[in-house]
């Protein structure tokens, strides 16, 4: 039943992850959380969830990197900037896990996930910001179709910094802030924006589970049954953010990002 479980899990959160640029961490911890007592048969405490998710992000991310490289569509100039100040932000936010109290946790990642949700709807609407940032990129990717984008050292290394702190505490990789935040603030094209957040995910969740496996909260195991169906599910969720529209798929998550967030907030709130 675990093993079924670990794949599942593996499996849907990699694919999701990969192909809206969200890492997929934000679906494997609440259901190690959740889930974890009924078919694993033992309480998952909330650091090892996390610690063991990042861990497995690095599968996942790995896989759709690759694929996304094969496609031609990372950026990895602009990957590597915002890596600079990521990678060492991540570290941070996995070294500060241990200092949250469980309930404080439950409570801060509800709240997380229901904005998350939020961003999810309005992002459909919202238009990207029209600023003549001082440094112009010009990608032409595997199809051959160009694109004009732009950024500034300063605001990229600052939101590189806050979305490696958030995704190290919470072990969800950071492209759900990643993207938005590339796509609205510096005009990337959608499709580059997760490719080279996934690249940059990859890079920040190896040294951020570094930190969690030293203060003892990755578990092995858990990672061993998890990261084979998490790479196929890298792979897969690449695959289909290049040919399919994931209207449908988003409205999915949406709505279990909502019931998710709420169950956290209130158990946060009033369980003792």
């Amino acid at each position: 039943m675990s093993i079924l479980f670990y794949t599942a899990v593996g499996l849907i959160a990699a694919t999701f992850g990969s192909l809206v640029g969200l890492g997929g961490g934000i679906i494997i911890v609440p259901a190690l959380v959740y889930l974890g007592p009924m078919f694993v048969g033992e309480t998952i405490s909330v650091s090892t969830a996390v610690g063991t998710s990042l861990a497995v992000l690095i599968f996942t991310a790995l896989s759709s990197t690759l694929t996304f490289v094969k496609q031609k569509r990372v950026d990895f100039k602009s990957g590597w900037l915002l890596f600079i100040t990521c990678g060492p932000g991540a570290m941070l936010g996995s070294y500060t896990t241990q200092f949250v109290h469980a309930k404080s946790f439950q409570l801060s990642f509800g709240i997380f996930m229901l904005l998350m949700a939020i961003l999810l709807v309005l992002r459909d609407y919202m238009k990207p910001l029209k600023v003549n940032w001082p440094i112009q990129r010009t990608y032409t990717d595997g199809s051959g179709n160009t694109y004009h984008y732009g950024y500034s050292v300063v605001p990229a290394l600052i939101i590189g910094l806050l979305v490696g702190f958030i995704s190290g505490l919470f072990g969800i990789g950071g492209g759900s802030l990643f993207v938005p935040a590339m796509v609205l603030l510096f005009r990337y094209p959608p499709h580059v924006a997760t490719a080279t957040s996934m690249f940059v995910i990859l890079l920040s969740s190896l040294m951020g589970s570094f930190t969690h496996f030293s203060l003892g909260e990755v578990n092995l195991w858990m990672v061993l049954g998890l990261a084979p169906s998490a790479i196929v599910g890298g792979w897969l969720g690449a695959k289909v953010a290049s040919r399919l529209s994931s209207t449908k798929l988003l409205w999915v998550l949406r709505v279990t990002f909502v019931i998710v967030s709420f169950k956290m907030i209130w158990e946060g709130l009033f369980l003792t």
